[in-house]
């Protein structure tokens, strides 16, 4: 093993082992003159399969078909709630429940990797989220004008190659009947690019005969190689950045170890390891270190966050010339490796240079997407859901095929780096992150590509299962100071002017944490206002340092002072329970309106309390739980620790009063400061190879 090492950094590469991965990946197949590549190949689980079953099979049932689906002017109108009668309410409810999907092995069964059986008088759906063709995202930004499935199958039954429309509308496009007992024999269906301008999908359906079971193996979804835009072959990198998660980190890597199809295209990963519980001296790292071989770059250098480590991964890639792409994986996401060879034969085929992002699947609840395509509301500069799209999208409850809305294409403005493909020339072009440490840099790198003409694809099918945002507050850590500023820069770099969403979004968010008695979040947000406003150059030049210097801000605020047992504070005078009856949100606003006025003109706090005078648990830790309490218990989101907080409306009013006193000197600043930060080329190779040297 060779090995450069520098005082800050040091790159390991790993010698060549005997196997040749990039054998691995077979050469598009030909016939008649025309050339097809393998674009989706349908597969199965091996691991956690009770768990995630019905991304990839379930039983076939019946498909659905709401009232809405051929009538939008439906839509146009609300339901009156209160001229329904008992028996209408029960049948409004009926008509909804659903039982989750049917994945149990007396449907079928997983034998392989890409082989399942249908049992004999049952049928499967591959109207799932990993196995369904995302046809209409193809038909947006490719040129290819067919597609083919091909399968293996034995026994008898039929296959029911399927479609459907951007208005989730399906039908059959052709059945393929199985009589075929002994042996496996291949079947073919070529379908046409029409009818998908708004979205649909492309799928196959199976039913084993009464007496015979029906094996289904090697199902592929294939494209004519004349309609590639990348020259042939192209590779591609990865990049992931890990800070004291080494046991994730690795078990990562041993992912990406064992697929012979991503390893078929793949240059090298670049672990940037930044943390001190090294990955490399983690059991079974040197296994995982010789199966790669030279295909496994591991670097360590100084910890700079999500955005240092990332770039840095970006920069190695450019710098060795040989990829067409970087992916961007995060160390603690589980991936399916399918997903990743995915992502970069979509890229191939994509008009002209796309970045191509995956979904993100909650880790704790494995059929729910937290987020596929998000858009950018460059007004107040926050995400959302793309037209049309929602959060938290259970696939096990409401299966793709039941769920018409899910058939539309969703364009996105950027995507999360849990898991995201970007081509080498867009870098090239456009610089790589933003050097803000965490938080934002996906956000602001997606708004830049667009800026310059690029498209952010996030492609259904694509996806990794990555902790969920419910377990994190960060506006209780360290982490709502780089929230907030670089929310800020990102307006500064995007936006035309300080509009009223913003200002309001900046007012709201002080408000809402002054009222949860967070004061140590009102000073961060006052330090985030100010390093903003002292410009670009000194948020290079503190990048380094800044993480080190907010947790010392923090100190001295009753919110930080955390136990990691309740038994560690003095017992609470009163639970919390929650009991407010619902209200319109004009109501809520008004009550928010009176708690806040009444503390700002409050002398009251609760510095003085011998016990905490109620206990909050984290769900319910919103400003209501707060109102006329002196001071409270209050339990983190990760259920690891409990912080006494206590009221200060003096401490509160300064510090709110400050916030808005450097609102309005930031407005007044807003264009000066968009000019500075657009000319200081924060995001350029050239900056970062500084950063990396230093």
């Amino acid at each position: 093993m060779a090995a450069n090492t520098s005082p800050k950094t040091s790159t390991a590469k790993y010698a060549a082992q005997s196997s040749q991965p990039r054998s691995a990946t077979s050469a598009p197949s030909s016939e008649t003159g025309n050339s097809w590549e393998v674009v989706n190949r349908v597969v199965f689980p091996m691991e956690d399969r009770n768990a995630i079953l019905p991304l990839y099979a379930l039983e076939w049932t019946q498909p659905r078909m709401s009232h809405d689906e051929i009538d939008p002017v439906a839509d146009f109108y609300n339901i009156d709630f209160a001229a329904m009668n008992e028996s209408d309410a029960r049948r409004l409810v009926n008509a909804n429940l659903r039982q989750p999907a049917n994945v149990s092995s007396d449907i079928f069964t997983v034998e392989n990797r890409d082989a399942i059986c249908v049992h004999a008088g049952k049928a499967v759906s591959l109207c799932t989220y990993f196995n369904a063709f995302p046809a209409g995202y193809w038909r947006r930004w490719t040129r290819i004008s067919k597609v083919r499935l091909t399968v293996q199958v034995k026994g008898g039954g039929a296959i029911s190659v399927m479609r459907s429309s951007g208005r989730g509308l399906l039908h059959t496009v052709q059945t393929l009947p199985v009589d075929s007992t002994e042996q496996f024999t291949t079947v073919t269906a070529d379908i046409t690019m029409d009818d998908l301008m708004d979205g649909g999908f492309f799928w196959f359906d199976a039913r084993a005969g009464e007496t015979n079971e029906l094996h289904i193996r090697k199902a592929t979804w294939s494209v004519p190689t004349t309609d590639r835009s990348a020259q042939n072959p192209t590779t591609f990198s990865i990049a992931i950045t890990t800070f004291n998660r080494p046991t994730y980190c690795l078990r990562q890597l041993r992912t990406i170890a064992t697929d012979m199809n991503v390893r078929g295209r793949l240059d090298t990963i670049y672990c940037v390891d930044q943390g001190t519980d090294r990955v490399r001296s983690q059991e079974g790292f040197n296994k995982t270190a010789q199966d790669l071989g030279q295909q496994l770059t591991y670097i360590q250098q100084a910890n700079l966050g999500g955005s240092g480590g990332f770039s840095r991964g970006m920069f190695e890639t450019l710098r060795a010339g040989t990829s067409s792409y970087t992916m961007l994986l995060d160390d603690d996401a589980i991936s399916e490796p399918e997903s990743i060879i995915r992502a970069v034969q979509f890229a191939d085929y994509c008009v002209k240079p796309t970045i191509v992002g995956g979904g993100m699947f909650h880790l704790d609840n494995r059929t729910v997407l937290y987020a596929q395509s998000e858009i950018v509301n460059r007004n107040n500069m926050r995400p959302l859901p793309a037209v049309g799209q929602r959060y938290n999208q259970d696939y096990a409850q409401f299966p793709l095929r039941d769920q018409p809305h899910l058939h539309r294409r969703f364009d996105a403005d950027f995507n999360g780096w849990w898991m995201c493909l970007i081509s080498t020339a867009i870098m090239k072009d456009i610089g790589l992150s933003l050097p803000v440490f965490i938080k934002y840099d996906d956000f602001e790198f997606g708004l830049r590509a667009q800026d310059h003409g690029y498209t952010t694809v996030s492609l259904p099918g694509v996806a990794v299962w990555h902790q969920a945002w419910h377990s994190k507050d960060p506006q209780r850590t360290w982490e709502d100071y780089f929230d907030n500023r670089n929310r800020w820069i990102c307006s500064l770099l995007h936006s035309s002017k300080p509009t009223p969403q913003l200002v309001y979004q900046m007012a709201y968010n002080d408000v809402t944490i002054g009222l949860r008695l967070v004061y140590s979040s009102l000073h961060l947000h006052h330090l985030a206002l100010r390093d903003v406003m002292r410009g670009p150059q000194y948020i290079l030049s503190s990048m380094p340092t800044k993480l080190a210097e907010v947790r010392k801000a923090r100190k001295g605020f009753s919110d930080t002072e955390t136990r990691p047992n309740i038994d560690d504070f003095p017992p609470a005078l009163a639970q919390y329970a929650p009991n407010s009856k619902p209200e319109s949100p004009a109501a809520v606003k008004r009550e928010g309106i009176t708690t806040l006025l009444k503390d700002l003109i409050s002398p009251r706090n609760g510095l003085q309390d011998t016990n905490p005078a109620i206990a909050i648990t984290a769900k319910d830790a919103t400003w209501r739980a707060f109102r006329h309490q002196s001071s409270a218990l209050v339990t983190s989101a990760d259920g690891n620790s409990v912080a006494w907080c206590k009221r200060d409306n003096k401490l509160m009013r300064t510090l709110m009063f400050r916030n808005l006193y450097l609102t309005k000197v930031f407005c007044k600043r807003f264009n000066a400061l968009a000019e500075e930060y657009r000319a200081a080329d924060l995001c350029s190779i050239e900056q970062w190879a500084k950063i990396f040297n230093e």
